[in-house]
This record gives C-alpha cells, sequence and structure tokens, in this order.
C-alpha cells in the first residue's frame, strides 16, 4: 500500500510539471483550477443510462435483499475521509432499527478500512459486492437516499464526488457535507451540512424520514439541476469550446 501511494506520489509530480506543455487545460474542481488554471469542465452524467423512469425502487430492493430497510447508500470505496463513520454515529444516536448504511463495492484497498467499519456498526450495515457499471442505475435505484458525507480534507477538496452525479441523476435525495465543490454542485436541492458533524447528520436524517415527500421532491429537483447542468447535454459544449479553440 506504502509503494502505491508512492507511485501515485509520483505520477502526481510529474503530471505537474507536464501540464506545461498542454496546448489547452480543463480542470473539474475549482480547487484545481485555481491552482493550475484552465477551463472548468465539470463531470458529466448520461441521463439516457441513469434515468430513475426505468427503475421501480420496490422492486430494486427485492433484488438486492434490502426490502425490510430504508437504505442509505454509499456507492463507492470507503475510505476514512469520506466520512462514514460520522454517518454511523448518527445511525447509531437514531436508534431507528429499519436504518442500514448500504456500501456498494469499492476497491480491494478499502477492505480493511470496511473490516474495522464491521467490527464496530456491523449491525448497522449491509454490504454489496462490486457490480458491472451498467448495474449501477439499478442499484442506486433501491437507495431511500445517496450519501455523501465528505471530510473537509486536501483529497475531498480536490474530488469531484461522483457519487453525488450518480444519486442526482436518479433523483435520490442526497445528504453531503459543505466540502470542496459539493454546495455549488448540489445547489439547494439537498440536505448539506459541515463535515464531520453526526449530530447535524442525524438531524438531516430525521428531517428525511420524517418528511419523505419533501425528501422525494428534493431529489427530483437535484436531477433537474444534474439535467441542466451536468449532464453530457450540458457538458460536451463546454468540451467542444476547448476543443476549437485549437482548430
Amino acid at each position: 500500500a506504502a509503494s502505491d501511494v508512492y507511485k501515485r506520489q509520483r505520477y502526481t509530480r510529474w503530471l505537474s510539471k507536464a501540464i506545461c506543455r498542454a496546448d489547452a487545460i480543463t480542470v473539474n474542481t475549482r480547487l484545481l483550477q485555481d491552482v493550475h488554471g484552465g477551463r472548468y469542465v465539470p463531470q458529466c452524467k448520461d441521463i439516457s443510462k441513469y434515468d430513475p423512469d426505468k427503475y421501480v425502487p420496490e422492486d430494486c430492493r427485492r433484488r438486492y435483499g434490502l426490502s425490510a430497510y430504508t437504505v442509505l447508500m454509499f456507492p463507492g470505496t470507503a475510505r476514512p475521509h469520506k466520512g462514514l463513520e460520522d454517518v454511523l454515529i448518527a445511525m447509531e444516536n437514531l436508534q431507528n432499527p429499519d436504518l442500514r448504511l448500504v456500501i456498494v463495492g469499492g476497491r480491494n484497498s478499502s477492505e480493511t478500512y470496511i473490516e474495522q467499519l464491521m467490527r464496530r456498526w456491523g449491525n448497522l450495515i449491509v454490504r454489496l459486492p462490486m457490480l458491472p457499471q451498467e448495474k449501477m442505475p439499478e442499484v442506486l435505484a433501491a437507495a431511500h437516499a445517496i450519501v455523501v458525507p465528505q471530510r473537509d480534507t486536501a483529497i475531498a477538496r480536490a474530488q469531484f464526488p461522483m457519487k453525488l452525479t450518480d444519486g442526482m441523476a436518479m433523483a435520490k435525495p442526497i445528504i453531503t457535507t459543505k466540502v470542496g465543490d459539493i454546495p455549488e454542485i448540489l445547489g439547494n436541492c439537498g440536505y448539506v451540512v459541515m463535515p464531520s458533524s453526526p449530530g447535524q447528520l442525524e438531524k438531516a436524517l430525521e428531517d428525511m424520514i420524517r418528511d419523505p415527500s419533501a425528501a422525494m421532491n428534493r431529489g427530483k429537483e437535484a436531477r433537474d439541476r444534474l439535467v441542466m447542468s451536468y449532464s453530457l447535454g450540458a457538458v460536451g459544449p463546454l468540451l467542444s469550446d476547448v476543443i476549437n479553440t485549437l482548430g
């Protein structure tokens, strides 16, 4: 693992030095734009594939053995800066027997960390295996909400969290934190709290559970926002503009 970190650091340093040779620079976060300049071109989602109208959530929960639960889904690689402990503490304090944090897939490097979480909160966690990318819309459809509880770290501030736009595309309520570009991406279409704040996450969970109709409306608003600003149709012209300047 230490060797992998060293290799990534060397690659990053080499890439940073090579930027000056580029004919154009695109970046997908505001932090990277501050560091390297260039044109902001955010990550985007194919809304024809991530289409909530193609799925029945109850059927998807049944397919993945989640019918008995209120599903808070984390689709990605679990790491300490992702803030899963904060969500689990909030869930523990709520003492809602139906709540489960469903962790979907992730890289092998996260196994040790997930095992640590399971030792303390195994009764609150359901693990699903790594699934083919084409299955992800179906899995996301099974969620009642997507959690993106990033902690305020350098790596989190530099990331464009794809799980955020995954959830937005599937019209899911998003529970997340004020880290990096997340507030800009999500706007007022989700539950956004301060990082490393289990108490605020607990309140957001309570609000979502108490008023599921309002939560669903936020999810629909999130999809509308994604279609407008973070879909292929919205982002494609930004990249085309950059390419055309090179003509």
